[in-house]
């Protein structure tokens, strides 16, 4: 099978592609696999340490040179705090290494609640065939006040897609 950075040297502009060079190709940054997962229970900290929000989903990729394509979306609370500095700290976790971040989400410049949404979106090389778990995690950078993930019980998703390489 053709790959991107191997192509065949019929594959060039101007060039009709027969049936069998086109099957070549089929292959190729093609979507292997969907995971969902979702998770809808409030989840509060007002702790500056990492914590996970509940948000997670496992996929087993079919070949160590796929990448997955992660993406993962939290509605979010951030309470009002008289010293002002209160923020989310978010980030996407495979196995127990951090991969993607967002620090100093809604910073309050106001003693005001602000609620909105967090979108997190990562390309990663896992290199292995096991079943490996994709989770969210947040923080309170400031360590002040409190943050909440899944506000009122919003609906929390992940996606995992498996693209070939």
């Amino acid at each position: 099978m053709a790959t991107p950075t191997t192509l065949p040297a019929t594959f060039v502009s101007g060039n009709t592609l027969l049936a069998s060079e086109l099957n070549d190709l089929r292959g190729a940054f093609r979507i292997l696999q969907v995971v969902e997962g979702t998770y809808s229970t409030s989840t509060s900290s007002s702790s500056a340490t990492m914590a996970d929000t509940g948000l997670s989903a496992t996929i087993t990729p079919s070949s160590t040179s796929s990448k997955i394509l992660v993406y993962a979306n939290h509605s979010v609370c951030q309470k009002g705090s008289a010293n002002l500095g209160n923020r989310i700290d978010c980030q996407i976790v495979r196995g127990s290494t951090a991969i993607a971040n967002l620090y100093s989400q809604f910073f309050n410049g106001v003693a005001n609640d602000q609620r909105g949404g967090i979108s997190l979106i990562k390309l990663d090389s896992p290199n292995t065939v096991s079943a490996t778990t994709y989770k969210t995690q947040f923080a309170n950078g400031a360590g002040v006040a409190s943050v909440t993930m899944q506000v009122d019980s919003s609906l929390s998703t992940i996606i995992l897609m498996e693209v070939s390489a």
